[in-house]
C-alpha cells in the first residue's frame, strides 16, 4: 500500500512551503488509494511553540487534507522507542556516547574555520574505552549519542523520483548526533525510525533535505532496513527568482484565508508549484487533482510563487460558484458581516459583485453601499462632460420611469429603463448613467446602475435618487 506522511514540527504556524509538502503527499497518496499520515515531530523542545499543533491541524482541515490516522502521533510520546533503537546501535558498535562540551565543540569549529578546514566533529569520543565512559558517567557527565558513520560505502546513491540518480559522498560526513543529552532524539534519527515502523512507502519533502538524505540512508542500512522511496520537491521562489520570503508570499497559510482566498484556490495553486499535468489547464477541482497527480510530472526547476496567478485562480473559482455556495464561503470567511442584513438583498448584492471579486474580502470590504446609508459630495453627481441641469434631468427621468414600472426582475429590465431615460430628452449616457450610479452607490466606480437598481430594488433606488435630486437642487 502507498503510504505517505506529513510530519511538521510545531515551531510556528505552517507556511506556504510546509503546506505544499502536505498537499503533494496527500495528492500522491489519494491518487493511489493509499493512506496519508499526520505525524507531529515535536522533539525539538527549545523551538516548540504551544498552540502550534492546533494551527497545523486547522490549516489541514481548512484545505480538506484529511489524515487517515485516528490516533494522534507525537514523537515526544515515543521516546522509549527511540531509546530502544539507539541502545541497539550502541550494543552493535554502530554508535557511541560523546561527552564533548559545547565549549570544546565551539573551539573546534573556530579552529577549523581558521585553518579553512571543512567544519565537523573530529570523532574524539569515538576512541573512548568502556572504562573511560564509566568514569565520565560517574562524574555526572551526560552524553549525547553519535552515529558512527561507516568508512564504506564512500558514497550514498539513490534513485530520486523527481531528481533521478543522486550520489553524495559519505567520507566527508561527520559522526552526527542521534540522541541528545536531554533524552530526545534528533530529527534525523526519529524520522527514520518512525518512517520504518509506520511503513511509509514514499518520503516527499523539499529539496533542501537532499544533503541530509545520506544520513537517513546510512541509518536504514545500519538497521538492515529497506529505505522508502524519496521524492525531493523543487524550491519555491518569488518572481524575482529569490528564495520565497514573507514579502513574496511565504506567510502562514491561514493568512490567505483571512485575506479572502478560497481553500480550493490554495489547494489548486500550491499543487501547481512544481507540478503540472502536461496540459495548459490551470483550474482544477480537488477530484481532478487527485485523479491526475503524478510525482513523475514534478519538475526540478524552482517553482515561482506568482501572486497575480493566485489572484486569477481565486477570481475564476469565485465566478464559477453558485451564489448559494458563495454565500456559505462569505459566511465562513466573516460571519459577522451577514448579521442583520436582508437575505434577499444580500443574495442580489453578491450576485452583482461576484463577477468583480478577486477575493471574498472584496465583497465584505467593498459592498457596504448596498446595506448602509451612503454619503458623498454632491459635485460627484455631475459627470465631467455634463452639467448640473442635465444631471438633474437624467435623475428625474429615471425617477419617473421607476415610478411607472411594474417591477424589476433582472438587471436587463433596469437597463431598458436607463436607456429609455437617455432617449426621452436626447440626453447623453453620461447625463443619466453617471449620476444614477453615484446616487445609488456614492462611488465613482461600482456595479452598473442597472445592476444596482435590480439589487437594491425599486423602493430603495427611488429613495436614493430622490435624495440625490434634493442635493443637486439645494
Amino acid at each position: 500500500m502507498i503510504k505517505t506522511r506529513f510530519a511538521p514540527s510545531p515551531t510556528g504556524k505552517p507556511h506556504v512551503g510546509n503546506i505544499r509538502t502536505a498537499i503533494f503527499n496527500y495528492l500522491h497518496t489519494k491518487s493511489k488509494d493509499g493512506k496519508f499520515i499526520l505525524r507531529i515531530e515535536d522533539t525539538d523542545r527549545e523551538r516548540f511553540i504551544p498552540g502550534a499543533v492546533s494551527y497545523i491541524e486547522e490549516s489541514l482541515r481548512w484545505l480538506g487534507l484529511a489524515w487517515d490516522n485516528e490516533e494522534k502521533i507525537h514523537q515526544s510520546k515515543r521516546l522509549k522507542i527511540y531509546q530502544k533503537y539507539a541502545d541497539r546501535l550502541l550494543e552493535e558498535g554502530k554508535a557511541y556516547k560523546c561527552f564533548c562540551s559545547k565549549e570544546r565543540l565551539t573551539n573546534l569549529r573556530q579552529e577549523q574555520e581558521k585553518q579553512k578546514l571543512p567544519p565537523g566533529y573530529d570523532a574524539c569520543c569515538r576512541k573512548l574505552t568502556v572504562g573511560d565512559i564509566q568514569k565520565l558517567e560517574k562524574e555526572g557527565k551526560i552524553p549525547v549519542v553519535r552515529f558512527k558513520v561507516p568508512e564504506n560505502p564512500k558514497e550514498v546513491v539513490w534513485d530520486d523520483t523527481i531528481h533521478g540518480k543522486v550520489s553524495i559522498r559519505t567520507d566527508i560526513q561527520e559522526d552526527f548526533i542521534i540522541m541528545k543529552s536531554d533524552g530526545y532524539p534528533t530529527y534525523h534519527f526519529a524520522n527514520i525510525i518512525d518512517d520504518h515502523l509506520m511503513e511509509i512507502s514514499t518520503v516527499i519533502r523539499g529539496e533542501e533535505w537532499i544533503p541530509s538524505t545520506p544520513k537517513h540512508i546510512l541509518l536504514y542500512m545500519s538497521f538492515g532496513w529497506q529505505p522508502p522511496k524519496f521524492a525531493h520537491m523543487p524550491l519555491i521562489v518569488g518572481r524575482d527568482g529569490k528564495k520565497l520570503g514573507k514579502r513574496s508570499g511565504d506567510t502562514a497559510i491561514m493568512d490567505y484565508r483571512e485575506r479572502g482566498y478560497l481553500a480550493d484556490t490554495m489547494l489548486n495553486f500550491l499543487a501547481l508549484l512544481g507540478w503540472n499535468d502536461g496540459t495548459t489547464q490551470e483550474i482544477f477541482t480537488r477530484e481532478e487533482l487527485i485523479k491526475k497527480f503524478d510525482l513523475h510530472r514534478v519538475g526540478k526547476a524552482p517553482a515561482v510563487f506568482d501572486l497575480d496567478r493566485l489572484n486569477w485562480i481565486n477570481g475564476e473559482k469565485i465566478r464559477a460558484m453558485k451564489v448559494d455556495d458563495l454565500i456559505k464561503e462569505v459566511a465562513s470567511f466573516n460571519s459577522n458581516f451577514m448579521k442583520n442584513k436582508d437575505t434577499d438583498l444580500f443574495q442580489r448584492a453578491l450576485t452583482v459583485m461576484q463577477t468583480r471579486m478577486v477575493t471574498l474580502k472584496d465583497f465584505t470590504d467593498g459592498s457596504g453601499f448596498f446595506f448602509e446609508d451612503i454619503k458623498y459630495d454632491p459635485r460627484l453627481l455631475i459627470f465631467k462632460k455634463s452639467t448640473q441641469d442635465d444631471s438633474l434631468g437624467g435623475l428625474k427621468n429615471v425617477l419617473e420611469l421607476l415610478g411607472q414600472t411594474k417591477g424589476i426582475k433582472s438587471p436587463k429590465d433596469a437597463d431598458k429603463i436607463m436607456k429609455k431615460a437617455v432617449a426621452s430628452q436626447s440626453l447623453s449616457n453620461g447625463d443619466v448613467f453617471w449620476p444614477v450610479r453615484v446616487a445609488l452607490s456614492g462611488e465613482e466606480k461600482s456595479p452598473s446602475p442597472a445592476e444596482l437598481i435590480w439589487a437594491l430594488g425599486v423602493e430603495e433606488s427611488v429613495k436614493r435618487i430622490e435624495a440625490a435630486i434634493k442635493l443637486l437642487e439645494d
